[in-house]
């Protein structure tokens, strides 16, 4: 979730890109191989979706669509797997490190290429390069994935568990993927989703939209102060 810290102070550093508050205008869209020759005062951060596709239907009412896993992290708000690169490594090199980290992915079998990438943005006030990246498994494979992250080396430290997201709306119009929307996010984790779900086509945009329109509203009726 974050390289690794030679002593306290490089913990601290790496702690503040981590910090809540991010707001949309924040993020501007960059290009893939242009950010990868920005200077060095940029920090960069690569995360990864990884997803299978599913038949199956709940209660014979709500069909699944498919498994998409996102994480609770170590400072209490949900994110996906993947975290800041070390100075000069490429990219992809730090996202499949961080995924072996944090989840145990068998990168020989499941690692992240550049044809996986999905789009890069840049933090303009945290200077920060985030790059996303999805990557499809069969839903057998997926299980397996969900049972070998219990021993990944950073599994109880800085990954305190793996969740599925629901991708359906109940009839209630709120509990479902609009409920899960309406919960925090790290950065902008909760954009990277929708854009995910939209990308892989495992939901229609108006689907996402009208989800998206009710955890607004959700939220808007129960604000916080995060």
């Amino acid at each position: 979730m974050a390289s690794s810290c030679v002593n306290s102070e490089d913990c601290l550093e790496n702690e503040e890109y981590a910090q809540l508050g991010d707001d949309d205008s924040d993020f501007v869209d960059l290009e893939y191989e242009k950010s990868k020759s920005l200077s060095e005062e940029y920090i960069h951060a690569c995360h990864g979706m990884i997803f299978s596709r599913s038949e199956k239907i709940l209660w014979n009412t709500f069909k699944l669509r498919g498994c998409v896993l996102m994480q609770m992290r170590f400072d209490g708000v949900l994110g996906f797997p993947g975290g800041l690169v070390e100075k000069g490594e490429d990219p992809l090199i730090g996202l499949n490190r961080e995924m072996e980290e944090e989840i145990g992915l068998e990168v020989n079998k499941h690692g992240f290429t550049d044809a996986d990438h999905m789009h890069t943005v840049l933090n303009k006030r945290k200077r920060l390069v985030l790059h996303f990246f999805t990557k499809e498994v069969s839903e057998e494979e997926f299980l397996v994935l969900e049972k070998n992250h219990l021993k990944a080396e950073e599994y109880g430290i800085e990954v305190m568990g793996i969740i599925r997201v629901p991708l359906f709306t109940m009839s209630d119009g709120l509990r479902g993927l609009p409920a899960f929307l309406s919960n925090q996010f790290i950065g902008n984790a909760r954009n990277q989703l929708l854009a995910g779900l939209k990308h892989t086509q495992l939901l229609k945009r108006e689907e996402i939209e009208k989800a998206l329109e009710s955890s607004n509203k959700h939220l808007a009726q129960s604000p916080r102060k995060l």
